[in-house]
């Protein structure tokens, strides 16, 4: 029964609107009172620091300080402006050009957030104003904006490291395949619904020279080349995620101060400002949670768990289907961050029992939360997008995701029954 009052006591807090690492750490902390007693008040600090005194957690500030000198800059109105001159020859370039755009734009910052409100906030009116469809315009680049927690530096990738002791940078290079099939798999998606339907996206009269489609690459070379020696230097093995992180942020920072000459002195403050809360924030459930989810060990839910599930004689991907079920339904009233540290110590053993590898696992995670920035009511991104799109309403942008959200989801399907499409890239290295 303790169990069951544990998950009670996390329901109401949550309900009753406690912040989800309160929630988390309270009913954790309840949880070790009811099974160790006063020990309790031992093993609760002794958790969240254990948890949070890992190197590797230090390139969760630094890449989202990145993102944001980045997000200072005119570089994302200058990758969807490079990805129309490019692509401007395909029906529904615009639309196109915003997954494109969103996708590079992932790679610089690992926060999807980012990516919608610097990729939206231009190509949106742009798209409506050009007689595309409200629902073609809002769908491509909500779903598109969620990229960046696959694409590396992901955010939500350290995390997963941090608590299932998986590699960082395997699960970056393992990102990178079902990144660009997502990415792919959007942009096709798109251009049928507009062959199908061409009213959605009228054909572009414009028409640009090679000479104007290379000048368009001036402003983004930066970004990157960056990216390149941030990425490259986790790959090749001269550094570890954690000190890439502080070569993107120093590199991120010049680019904003001497090519963009966009930061203020006011402006550093505020980012730097924005750029501790956001890292206070997460570490913070990263660390509570490991409260309540060693609690869970301590009481044997996951191994329970595992037991209980292996003893029904379904067959491996009948619970797999069943786990990715169940994540994309928490997904849609959970944060991504919450879940994560919440859900992989408890189904963690169950995925290994089941003979898979637990990298693949992140991967298919992480491309599960996908679906869940982009799904009601916690969908982060549809809110991002009405902040920066005002013209839309949340109800429209809702509707015009759920196209999206199938295709993510036959992608997630895709790399859940083909474990080796997003293995085999890391075992090359």
């Amino acid at each position: 029964m303790d169990p069951i009052i544990v998950l009670a006591v996390l329901v109401v807090l949550i309900t009753i609107g406690f912040p989800i690492f309160l929630a988390l750490g309270l009913s954790g902390l309840v949880g070790l009172y009811m099974a160790r007693g006063s020990l309790a008040f031992f093993f609760a600090p002794s958790s969240l620091f254990g948890q949070l005194n890992a190197f590797e957690l230090i390139a969760l500030p630094l890449f989202i300080l990145m993102g944001n000198f980045l997000g200072a800059t005119p570089v994302g109105s200058s990758l969807f402006t490079a990805a129309v001159r490019w692509l401007n020859w395909l029906r529904g370039s615009l639309a196109i050009s915003s997954v494109g755009a969103s996708a590079m734009f992932g790679a610089v910052s690992g926060v999807s957030l980012a990516g919608v409100a610097a990729v939206g906030s231009i190509a949106v009116p742009q798209m409506l104003a050009r007689g595309y469809s409200r629902s073609l315009a809002a769908g491509a680049v909500v779903s598109a904006g969620a990229l960046a927690m696959l694409i590396p530096p992901s955010v939500p990738f350290i995390i997963y490291g941090a608590v299932s002791s998986v590699s960082v940078a395997e699960l970056f290079i393992g990102g990178i395949v079902p990144g660009i099939v997502l990415a792919l798999a959007l942009s096709l998606f798109i251009y049928i619904r507009v062959r199908l339907n061409p009213a959605e996206a009228p054909a572009s009269a414009e028409r640009f020279t090679w000479r104007q489609r290379w000048a368009s690459l001036a402003n983004i070379w930066h970004a990157g080349l960056l990216v390149v020696a941030v990425l490259g230097s986790i790959y090749s093995g001269l550094a570890t995620p954690s000190e890439a992180a502080g070569i993107g942020a120093a590199g991120a920072f010049l680019i904003a101060t001497l090519v963009f000459r966009s930061l203020s002195w006011r402006k550093f403050l505020e980012i730097l400002a924005t750029t501790a809360r956001i890292s206070g924030a997460i570490l913070l459930i990263i660390g509570c949670a490991k409260i309540f989810g060693d609690y869970l060990n301590m009481v044997r839910v996951p191994q329970l768990l595992t037991e209980a599930l292996t003893a029904t004689g379904l067959p491996a991907w009948a619970i797999l289907v069943a786990v990715m079920l169940l994540l994309i339904l928490l997904g849609m009233i959970v944060d991504a961050v919450s879940l994560i540290v919440v859900t992989t110590p408890v189904l963690l053993p169950l995925i290994t029992a089941l003979g898979y590898d637990p990298l693949w696992f992140g991967i298919v995670m992480v491309l599960n939360l996908e679906i869940a920035v982009v799904t009601p009511p916690v969908g982060l991104n549809l809110y991002a997008l009405r902040g920066v799109c005002p013209e839309l309403s949340v109800e429209e942008i809702i509707k015009s995701a759920l196209p999206f959200v199938a295709v993510q989801f036959l992608v997630l399907m895709l790399f859940v029954f083909f474990p080796g499409l997003s293995l085999w890239l890391p075992g090359l290295m």
